[in-house]
């Protein structure tokens, strides 16, 4: 049986290197794309590449998303079976300075990998979307069959913008489609933008850490181990249009139109901020200096998963205890800085 060929975009970013690790593990070919922008230090992406090119079974591309021409020669060169997308440009704080880079990258550089996944007629495109579309909405736990129209940033809005294109392509080409919604990832190899990295390197040095809303904030924080092994079951759970709006069992949010499915990553578990801080100062052995301030922008102040869906579909639920994750983080941030 030949091998099963999956196109990682964003393969050297956090969770594109955890997943493409995961793939080659379990025997998969493996091609990654990704454009190693300098958001942040490009070091850190080299070196989880260059981890990937060990293995044989793994090649890659760098190159941007809005170079069409280069992805489709990649992606005819390498015939994939899978595209799972999850380059993007991330960061909600980061769209407020620089909402451009957001439309290019979430949204033209989507739609060229979507026009890649239709020649080729993959076996099923999975493609990242975000716990952020869920926006104003305060019903918790989020579920995927609720109404998500009230993004409060633009990185959240591309990220809704990329879930109704995709629906628009499963709809006309019959291209099977899951979008899953990712909630506060983290772990060893995360980005030095996200809170947990942040916290981390101010508690080590020494500096305050910012704490928004007073520490008043929730989170769904992900393992990404977890939240890879969750990707990696999806691949098998290819939707398949219904015959009938009757024949989609209650809780899914499998479309009447399509083979197309949202699905939530999450851990189900609203931790709130503050024992998150606790749980990295005793990883390290030292308090943090705390700098309580206002919400941001754009932010909100809970998002909390409800991942009944991601078990019915892979028999999976991420379980991760978020002390044990941090503990693992920290390990990893000592031993690589040094520190």
């Amino acid at each position: 049986m030949a091998q099963r060929k999956v196109l990682v975009t964003g393969s050297a970013g956090f969770i594109g290197y955890h997943l493409s690790k995961l793939l080659l593990a379990e025997g998969f070919r493996v091609h990654g794309y990704d454009g190693m922008t300098d958001y942040y230090d490009v070091t850190l992406k080299l070196r989880r590449h260059q981890m990937l090119l060990q293995d044989p079974n793994f090649t890659m591309t760098e190159g941007m998303l809005e170079d069409q021409a280069l992805l489709d020669e990649v992606t005819d060169d390498f015939a994939p079976d899978v595209i799972v997308h999850l380059a993007a440009q991330a960061g909600v704080r980061y769209s407020l300075e620089n909402p451009r880079a957001y439309l290019d990258s979430n949204v033209i550089g989507t739609f060229n990998v979507m026009e890649a996944a239709r020649r080729h007629k993959v076996d099923h495109l999975l493609m990242a979307s975000t716990s952020s579309v869920y926006g104003a909405n305060t019903d918790m736990p989020f579920t995927e069959t609720e109404k998500a129209d009230t993004q409060l940033t633009i990185y959240a809005a591309t990220k809704k913008a990329n879930e109704s294109m995709a629906h628009s392509y499963a709809h006309l080409w019959g291209l099977p489609t899951t979008m899953f919604r990712f909630f506060t990832v983290y772990g060893p190899w995360g980005r030095p933008d996200m809170a947990l990295f942040k916290f981390t390197k101010g508690i080590i040095d020494g500096t305050p850490i910012d704490i928004y809303n007073n520490g008043e904030m929730f989170r769904d924080f992900t393992y990404v181990e977890d939240l890879v092994r969750g990707i990696r079951l999806l691949i098998d759970a290819v939707p398949v249009r219904p015959a009938s709006p009757d024949d989609i069992e209650d809780g899914d949010s499998l479309s009447p139109a399509a083979p197309y499915r949202v699905v939530n990553l999450g851990n189900s578990d609203k931790v709130r901020l503050l024992d998150f801080v606790d749980a990295i100062e005793d990883a390290i052995g030292k308090k943090a200096q705390r700098n309580y301030m206002e919400m941001q922008m754009g932010d909100v102040p809970a998002t909390w998963a409800d991942a009944t869906l991601l078990k019915r579909l892979t028999g999976y639920r991420p379980e991760t205890d978020f002390r044990d994750g941090v503990n693992s983080f920290v390990a990893w941030y000592l031993d690589y800085y040094k520190a």
